[in-house]
């Protein structure tokens, strides 16, 4: 008999997923459309043939991916696969802790397993006829392997201190985690390009020359320290072009893909170097941390009302509860609220990257920004015309045109102001 938090466990699930469908629908019907006239430079027509059918090639490839893992979902709600999985943990061994990191461990290598042809099938057969695809099979495998150990160390690391936390504390125990997940997320904020990275890329220190001048005077300009620049091997897996920054203080630093160095002009690489020093300037690294920290704090603690409810575990098929089903059984009831925090993580976000870009604007670098981005969106094959629901439900950043409509307006503004 199946109680009521399992029914709404379902319910949730084939919401999320129908949800998914319409939007990706949607998006769909705007591909067609005539281009604005702000954008319509981006793609000679052959090109934006190209970037519709890329589009639509990923498409039917989510329907097909997000199918297969709702009726595996599906299957181990309605066949007891969680309480399968609990009990051959408790086979081997009877303390919590390891019982949990046992549990999780399988579920994430069957599930990684599962989904890895359509991992290879993305890569080598997708990317690759549209001509994106680097990897080597060899570098996938790595890849695979070092994700694993990753996940055992750092994922398992943190669950284990959680669990331990809630054995030693009960009620408490959200407080701690809470306490350790942060400064967990303020650590790998400064230290994910110099510990992380290195394990799947080579970076090494931008070569003196034009560009490295050009930043530098920049950053004098701006008022920005930095004396870490970087350039990674991003041709190493694709084709794709991308620039970020990482760390905070003295461990801040600029990260430039070789193929961003090789698509763009020195002018150009400024501007999105301009862009990224824009999020410093206007605090949103920091700004985004603290929401990150409230989140996770919210989250902990609504879990912590609800850890000992049996009702999470039974709706999961076991018969006692456990600190990890009744863990997987409300990050399902909690994906509601997520949703509704991550849309509002987004409008945060779009609203940033508007700020970022205006702040271009201030040393005049808004026209190579815009022809930066427009050369991006034809190197990527970015679709140009998402459906406003899509772009609401799943986009970080704004539309190339939102973007651009939105620079030429605080351009003007600041000629304006200047004057």
């Amino acid at each position: 008999m199946y109680n009521t938090v399992f029914i709404i466990i379902i319910s949730i699930i084939l919401f999320d997923f129908i949800l998914e469908r319409v939007l990706s629908i949607l998006n769909t019907s705007k591909m067609d459309t005539a281009l604005p006239e702000e954008v319509q430079d981006v793609y000679e027509p052959d090109q934006y043939r190209k970037s519709q059918e890329y589009k639509k090639t990923n498409d039917r490839f989510a329907i097909i991916t997000s199918s297969f893992s709702l009726l595996v979902i599906l299957l181990m709600l309605f066949l007891g696969g969680f309480a399968i999985a609990d009990d051959i943990a408790r086979e081997v061994t009877g303390h919590p802790v390891p019982v949990a990191l046992l549990f999780f461990g399988m579920l994430m290598l069957v599930s990684d397993i599962l989904n890895t042809p359509f991992s290879i099938y993305d890569t080598f057969v997708i990317e690759e006829k549209y001509g994106f695809n680097k990897t080597k099979p060899w570098t996938f495998i790595t890849d695979k392997l070092k994700g694993w150990l990753l996940g055992g160390l750092i994922g398992g690391g943190l669950l284990a201190l959680i669990i331990w936390f809630y054995l030693e504390t009960k009620s408490l125990f959200w407080i701690y985690a809470w306490i350790a997940i942060s400064a967990f997320m303020i650590f790998m904020n400064m230290f994910y390009s110099t510990l992380i990275v290195p394990m799947f890329n080579r970076q090494t220190p931008l070569e003196e020359g034009e560009l490295r001048d050009a930043i530098q005077e920049f950053c004098k300009k701006a008022g920005f320290r930095l004396k870490n620049i970087f350039v990674i091997n991003g041709s190493k897996r694709s084709t794709k072009s991308n620039a970020y920054f990482s760390g905070l203080g003295p461990k801040k630093r600029v990260v430039l893909f070789d193929t961003l160095i090789e698509d763009l002009s020195v002018n150009e690489i400024v501007a999105v170097l301009a862009h990224e020093i824009g999020h410093y300037k206007k605090r949103h690294v920091i700004t985004g941390i603290i929401i990150g920290i409230i989140q996770t704090g919210i989250t902990l603690f609504i879990f912590s009302l609800l850890v000992d409810n049996r009702q999470l575990s039974q709706a999961l098929g076991a018969e006692q509860s456990s600190f990890h089903l009744g863990l997987i059984a409300f990050g399902i009831l909690y994906s509601p609220i997520s949703l509704i925090s991550g849309l509002f993580m987004n409008i945060i976000s779009r609203k940033n990257e508007f700020e970022a870009d205006k702040f271009t604007t201030e040393f005049n670098c808004q026209n190579d920004l815009v022809s930066a981005l427009k050369k991006l969106s034809r190197k990527n094959l970015t679709n140009l015309t998402p459906h406003p629901a899509y772009v609401f439900f799943h986009f970080s950043h704004p539309t190339l045109l939102q973007r651009i409509r939105a620079l030429k307006k605080s351009a003007k503004a600041e000629s304006v102001h200047k004057t």
